[in-house]
């Protein structure tokens, strides 16, 4: 009898909070997070904002009961025990979700939202007392920013050391643990966990990118590892990262402040995953091909693939130790990996440069025979003259581009004649690997 194996659950969270419409901040960044960081999220909608990139063009407030029902239907169902806030507008909607929030033992981590990073304010003045006095004092964790840190402990916060007094007049309201963030500061995050009367600055630095739901982001990410049995440090040093990350990963899409990316990191590495795959197909085909190991020079040949909108080395894949030729046959020396060879890394990323959809590139023996084959097959070739090259230059950058340049565009080929000490050599890109493994081993077959 086959035993039915056991389904391991993931751990559920909720976020109690208003959308955007622009599907920047809001319901909208705490559920990408939740999902990048393997939880389960569940939503209970407070207000709906026609929101963009340029501010918060109007909103519409939810009835206190229609909130009490989406999370009693949640709460009812699955076992939430960790559950965040974010724009809770008026001082009727902050006392509905404080009585489901006893009602329902949940954990909280309070975002006292009051404004949209885009512009527009998404607290009332009058519910922030009723913030402070009802919700506060049931919270584990609050995350403000400077300016809500100054608002909520009734002080202006410029400095570090406000934040720390801010911190804990806060944390005297009855909250357990206060994160101030330090986007309006230095970037050093400062958590104050009053149980035992400690701060720990967590320092970070200021990274380029979109900023829109930075602040809802990194609320929803300390729920999700709190609730994943992170300690709170270890939540707060990871949800930082998280969303440096976030930011660096950010793509504009409209005409004002630019979202932050929650799945940036995550297809970032799903896009690694596929170069890898593509290139260890590639390195077969050359292995198993009869003919290409005549098209390897005396110094071997290498393959590389890089990831979509790649900007350095490491974004490159190659083979580690070069293809050589043994007993007639291709034989890969080394595995495949990001960063391991500079040389086809400078051709594929001056070509990409140029044109985004050339990603991959091989260096195969240059002989006439071979650049006949090349125009026989009516590949467009260009080439470059190492006598010419500049000083202070890297060859394959400079060599590169200077082909493009003569070409018009990308060509197929690059090649050049050598020179002292330089094995001349033949270079085909293409848009994947297996594209110029296959493209390597026409060449081959055709020459005599």
């Amino acid at each position: 009898m086959i035993e039915k194996s056991l389904t391991i659950k993931p751990q559920i969270v909720m976020t109690i909070a208003g959308s955007d419409s622009g599907g920047g901040a809001g319901i909208a960044a705490d559920l990408k997070t939740f999902a990048a960081l393997g939880v389960h999220g569940t939503c209970a909608i407070t207000s709906i904002t026609a929101q963009n990139t340029t501010g918060v063009l109007e909103s519409f407030d939810l009835t206190p009961e229609a909130i009490a029902s989406q999370i009693e239907a949640v709460c009812t169902d699955m076992e939430v025990k960790w559950a965040k806030t974010g724009m809770l507008a008026s001082s009727e909607i902050v006392r509905e979700v404080a009585k489901e929030v006893r009602k329902h033992g949940l954990s909280i981590v309070l975002d006292p939202v009051m404004a949209a990073e885009a512009g527009g304010n998404l607290l009332r003045k009058e519910a922030i007392s009723v913030l402070i006095e009802e919700l506060l004092p049931l919270c584990k964790v609050t995350t403000p920013n400077a300016f809500e840190a100054g608002d909520l402990a009734g002080m202006a916060v410029k400095t570090p050391e406000d934040a720390k007094v801010a911190a804990k007049k806060i944390a005297d309201i009855g909250v357990e643990a206060v994160i101030v963030t330090g986007g309006h500061l230095d970037a050093t995050d400062l958590l104050y966990e009053a149980t035992s009367d400690t701060f720990t600055r967590i320092p970070g630095t200021f990274v380029k990118g979109g900023t829109h739901g930075s602040g809802c982001t990194y609320s929803a990410a300390v729920t999700a590892f709190l609730a994943s049995g992170e300690s709170l440090e270890s939540a707060a040093r990871k949800a930082k990262k998280f969303v440096e990350q976030a930011i660096l990963m950010s793509r504009p899409v409209g005409r004002g402040a630019g979202p932050i990316n929650q799945l940036g990191a995550t297809l970032d590495e799903k896009e690694r995953y596929l170069v890898l795959r593509e290139l260890k197909e590639a390195v077969s085909i050359l292995e198993n091909s009869f003919d290409f190991s005549k098209l390897i020079p005396e110094v071997g040949c290498n393959i590389g693939m890089a990831i979509p909108q790649a900007d350095g080395y490491k974004d490159v894949a190659a083979v580690e130790g070069r293809i050589v030729k043994h007993k007639g046959r291709a034989v890969s020396v080394g595995c495949v990996d990001f960063g391991a060879s500079r040389h086809v890394a400078r051709i594929i990323l001056a070509s990409l440069r140029k044109n985004p959809e050339i990603r991959a590139a091989i260096n195969v023996k240059y002989s006439r025979e071979a650049l006949a084959a090349c125009r026989e097959m009516k590949l467009g070739i260009s080439s470059f003259d190492r006598a010419e090259e500049p000083e202070n230059t890297s060859t394959m950058d400079w060599g590169t581009v200077e082909a493009i340049k003569k070409y018009g565009s990308v060509p197929k080929v690059i090649y050049d004649k050598g020179g002292p000490g330089k094995e001349p050599m033949i270079r085909l890109l293409g848009a994947s690997a297996t594209e110029v493994a296959k493209l390597a081993v026409e060449l081959a077959e055709k020459i005599d």
